[in-house]
This record gives structure tokens, C-alpha cells and sequence, in this order.
């Protein structure tokens, strides 16, 4: 049994439905000719029992024929030529010994017995003559009589009916099942051909990493599910597979100017130390200055390729926990006025509580408001407001053109007024990522009143933390 059943999982998917369908026709076929057979069957011997009730014949013609257990005549009273149904009408009495009346006699069973000595009303069975003939007798008392009557007929007839129908039902049964067979390969064919497409398709791309390879899904049944969500599949895929080449070449292009720079410099104090010229005091004080500037830009912008390398691959946040955001936004701040000593930094902070993932949530509300302070102008004021879980800060630097904002979110995008100021231009798209994945909004628009810039995060939460959380970060 169980190499059966590894044969036929061994199959081809399309050959095991073919043989599933032709199994299941067979089996309904089959039973519907079991049934069938039996129906016309029990039809024949109803019919064949009405007769045999109608052929009963009278007792007193009956007792005018016997006497006692002996037959009056030598012999049956009619001729074959003169019984075209075959008839036999045989007398029995209570010690089984019979008297044929009519016809060839037939072999007593034992509930005709059972009719003749009084202890059954009647009898319905099939037996067989001394020539092997297969009868059905009907058995019933003999009124006047210690005995019974058995009237017999022969079932010539009704099983060469039967085996008409039995060869018929055969005939009509194989052919349905070849027929079912051969139903089955075309539905399996037919209903597989989109499952060879998603093969074909699924075997090109991971023979030539092809990713723009899609599969017409038409209709709405489990097919066309599976082909729209490999199309929007491998659709994510070339979208990844895009963005992690265009980051590759925006790191590259990013990363060339400092280490030029970089190199440049280092080359020009080592060719100073290999010839022997001194460079001027002030001259070299520059180049170390420029050397540790470049450093500082290189390692902030590693940094923000690791931070966005580490969400691309976790796919969410660390250890999420419940953070208050306004103690997170009062560090920020503290920050953002040891870096820019001469802004004024206008705080109204109301206490929120988010789930988040403290550090990132931190570095996110430190580059919006890094940003707010490096484009201030000097002796500016930076205005900060937390209030039911929208925080916003707002500049009063020269502020992003409105073809601009829609670029401010993404990777290594910055503007040509800004290039010249420090920054990798990642910030931003680290404050979009961290805030999508605390579940808010963020967005930058021009202020109304006047020049300057407007940052807005929202983040759900609630105006107090959850009673007893041993999570809370303040």
C-alpha cells in the first residue's frame, strides 16, 4: 500500500489528476451500474412474481389430480408444445414428496415444506429441475389438502435480460471511464496550463534574474490569485532589487567626494614629509582641519548607511517599547543648543507616550531638528511644539521650493541650495522610515508666516503611559 501511494506521488502533478478523475468516474460509473442492475433486476422478478400469481391454479382442480400422495395420471397433463411459459405446477405434501402436474418437476426446498405441513403461509424462492433449469417457485397452501402447491417458472428469460444489461452496462461503463480518462488529461491540461506559466515563469527568473517577467491573471479563482501575487511579487522584488542598486550607486557617488578629498589632502602632507618641504603652520593646521572635517562626514554618513541598511534588513523596528515622546524631543533640544548656541529654541512640550524603538525614535527627532538649526540663520529662533502626538518644528531659514518637497524623503536627495552645507543627505529618509514603522506620518511643507520651514510628525499614542508597563522609556 505504501509504495502505491509513493508510485502515485511520484506521478507528474497533471497525470495524478487525470488518474484522480478517471478513478472517480469509474467509481460513479460502476456504482450507477451496480444500481442500475439491480433496479432493472428487481423489476424482472416483481413481474415474474405477479405472474407466477396469476398462474395459481384452484385447489379443487387440484385435488381432482391427486390422491393422497400419488399423481392420478402417469404423466404431466399438458405437453410442452402446449405450455409456452414453461409452466410447472407440482403438488408437495408434508414429507416433501411431489406430484408433477404440469410441466418437469423442480427440487423441493425447505420452506416449501414448510408451506405443506402448515407452519409457513407461503414461498418464494429460486430453485432448479432435474435438468438444472433455474426456476422461480411460488409455494401456497392447498385448501381440502395436507399439502401445497408450487407454481414454477422458468428464469431463462430473465437472465438473458440480464446479461444483456450486464454486457451493456460494461460496454457503456468502459467507455465512460476511457472517456472520463481522457476528460480528465484535457481538464488537468487545460487547468494547469496557468501553473506551467508560473513554472516557466518562476524557472526564467531564477535561471536569468529576470524580474520583469509577469503572468496574465485573468478571472478570480486560486490561479489568477497565485499569478497576481507572483506578478506583485517579483514587482516588490525589481522594485528592491532597484533601490538597492540606485543606493549603491548614490553611496558610491556620495562616498567619492570625501575620500578624494580625503585622499588629496594625506597625499599632500605625505609628499611634504618625503621631500623634506614644510608645509607652512597655518597651511598644515588647514589641511588637519580639512582631514578630521572629512572623517567626521565620512563616518556620519557610514553611520546613516548602517542605520538604513539595519531597517532594510529587520524589515521594522528593534525591541519596540513605550517611550515618552516628549523627554525624547527635551534631549533633542538640548542637543540641537549645544550645536547651534546663538538660536533661540522655543519649547512647548505636552507629555506623549508612543511605542516605539527608543534609540531610533531619538536619532529620528534629532535629524529633523539638526536640519531646523543648520539652515536657521545665525541669532535665528526654532520653534518646537509637541501637542497630542503631533510635533511640530519650524525654521525660519530660506525654506525648500515647492518642486523640491516632493524629493525631501528620499535616499541621498538634497537640495542644490544645500550641497554645500555638511550632510549626507539620509537624515530625512531615516525620519520617514522610523516614523512609518511607529506607525505615523511625517511631512515638510513652507511655512505661511513667513520664510522657514515646517516639519510634522505624528505618532499614535496616548497622553499618559499604560498603568504598570515595565517598558516605558523616559
Amino acid at each position: 500500500m505504501n509504495g502505491a501511494v509513493r508510485r502515485f506521488r511520484s506521478l507528474p502533478l497533471r497525470s495524478r489528476l487525470a488518474l484522480l478523475v478517471a478513478t472517480a468516474v469509474a467509481v460513479a460509473v460502476a456504482a450507477s451500474a451496480a444500481a442500475c442492475w439491480f433496479i432493472v433486476r428487481g423489476a424482472l422478478y416483481d413481474s415474474l412474481d405477479d405472474s407466477l400469481q396469476q398462474n395459481r391454479v384452484s385447489s379443487g382442480w387440484v385435488l381432482q389430480q391427486v390422491d393422497g400422495a400419488q399423481c392420478r395420471s402417469s404423466g404431466p397433463l399438458l405437453p410442452d408444445d402446449v405450455n409456452p411459459f414453461k409452466l410447472s405446477i407440482q403438488v408437495i405434501n408434508p414429507q416433501g414428496v411431489t406430484c408433477t402436474l404440469i410441466g418437469k418437476g423442480v427440487a423441493v426446498a425447505g420452506s416449501d415444506i414448510e408451506v405443506a405441513d402448515g407452519r409457513s403461509p407461503k414461498s418464494l424462492h429460486n430453485t432448479r429441475s432435474e435438468a438444472g433449469t433455474e426456476y422461480r417457485v411460488l409455494t401456497y397452501p392447498l385448501a381440502g389438502y395436507k399439502g401445497a402447491v408450487s407454481v414454477a417458472r422458468p428464469l431463462t428469460e430473465v437472465n438473458a435480460t440480464l446479461s444483456d444489461l450486464t454486457l451493456v452496462l460494461a460496454l457503456v461503463a468502459g467507455a465512460g471511464v476511457v472517456g472520463a480518462g481522457a476528460a480528465g488529461l484535457w481538464v488537468a491540461r487545460t487547468g494547469l496550463r496557468p501553473v506551467d506559466e508560473l513554472t516557466g515563469a518562476v524557472e526564467h527568473v531564477a535561471r536569468t534574474e529576470d524580474l520583469t517577467v509577469r503572468i496574465p491573471a485573468e478571472g478570480d479563482d486560486e490561479i489568477a490569485r497565485l499569478s497576481r501575487s507572483f506578478n506583485a511579487m517579483t514587482a516588490a522584488l525589481a522594485s528592491s532589487q532597484e533601490l538597492q542598486a540606485q543606493l549603491i550607486a548614490d553611496a558610491g557617488h556620495e562616498l567619492r567626494t570625501p575620500l578624494t578629498s580625503l585622499r588629496t589632502n594625506i597625499e599632500l602632507l605625505a609628499r611634504s614629509e618625503e621631500t623634506g618641504r614644510a608645509i607652512p603652520p597655518e597651511d598644515r593646521r588647514a589641511l588637519l582641519a580639512s582631514v578630521k572635517a572629512q572623517m567626521t562626514e565620512l563616518a556620519a554618513l557610514i553611520g546613516d548607511l548602517q542605520e538604513l541598511s539595519r531597517a532594510d534588513e529587520t524589515g521594522g523596528p528593534g525591541k519596540v517599547q513605550v517611550v515618552a515622546l516628549h523627554t525624547v524631543v527635551r534631549t533633542a533640544i538640548d542637543r540641537a543648543r549645544l550645536r547651534g548656541p546663538e538660536l533661540t529654541v522655543e519649547a512647548e512640550l505636552a507629555p506623549w507616550y508612543v511605542r516605539a524603538e527608543a534609540p531610533a525614535l531619538e536619532r529620528a527627532v534629532v535629524n529633523v531638528l539638526d536640519n531646523a538649526v543648520k539652515f536657521s540663520p545665525p541669532a535665528g529662533r526654532v520653534d518646537v511644539r509637541l501637542d497630542r502626538g503631533e510635533l511640530t518644528v519650524r525654521d525660519r531659514g530660506p525654506g525648500v521650493p515647492e518642486e523640491e518637497l516632493p524629493h525631501v524623503f528620499d535616499r541621498f536627495w538634497r537640495s542644490p541650495s544645500a550641497r554645500s552645507l555638511p550632510g549626507s543627505g539620509l537624515g530625512l529618509s531615516i525620519v520617514a522610515r522610523t516614523v512609518q514603522h511607529c506607525g505615523g506620518e511625517v511631512s515638510l511643507r513652507r511655512a505661511e508666516d513667513g520664510p522657514g520651514t515646517v516639519a510634522v510628525i505624528r505618532l499614535p499614542g496616548a497622553p499618559t503611559p499604560p498603568p504598570g508597563d515595565p517598558t516605558t522609556a523616559r
